[in-house]
């Protein structure tokens, strides 16, 4: 019963943003045109883009990379070697962080800890190869080095504080 809710909510918030953009365009109201055009359209032609590239890819790895080599490499078992491995994994993904939840659900449903998925998603949030230029570029070498240095302690000690918490709750990935 509360799916249905849930359903008939998010209807109704589709529908009333269909009838801010109606409204907008028809009175000329320019923000609400702005946010339609520049940011509406460029979000959504972004996900249309970069999301079924990473759900092929997503669906490659489930059928090429065995449970049995994500686990000994990355599971519970691989200590340091393994969060080195994620944090490498996640600075070598080009994209928006949105585009990095697809492959954390693949490694969970292959065995990888908590713990190595929030480092992950953190590597991925923290820093990406493309990005580097542009954040020396503008903000400094200094400036990258330094928040680098910063970020990677404190997500770590995050990613296994999240992570015992989870494997103390005992969440179970959802099947789909």
């Amino acid at each position: 019963m509360k799916k249905n809710k849930k359903i008939k909510f998010d209807f109704f918030v589709i529908f009333a943003f269909m009838a801010f953009a109606l409204y907008s365009y028809i009175s000329g109201y320019a923000p609400g045109m702005e946010i339609i055009k520049d940011n509406f359209w460029g979000f959504f032609k972004e996900m249309m883009f970069i999301l079924p590239v990473m759900f092929i890819l997503v669906g490659l790895f489930d059928v090429w990379v065995p449970k049995e080599k994500v686990q000994k490499y990355i599971g519970k078992a691989s200590g340091i070697k393994g969060i080195v491995l994620v944090m490498i994994l996640g600075f070598l993904q080009a994209g928006p962080i949105y585009a990095a939840y697809p492959v954390a659900y693949m490694l969970w449903k292959k065995g990888t800890p908590p713990t190595n998925i929030f480092i992950y998603l953190s590597s991925v949030s923290i820093i990406q190869v493309p990005v580097i230029a542009f954040e020396v570029g503008f903000l400094g070498f200094k400036f990258f080095l330094l928040r680098v240095l910063i970020s990677f302690p404190v997500f770590i000690i995050l990613g296994f504080i999240l992570g015992n918490y989870f494997e103390k709750k005992q969440f179970k990935f959802m099947k789909v």
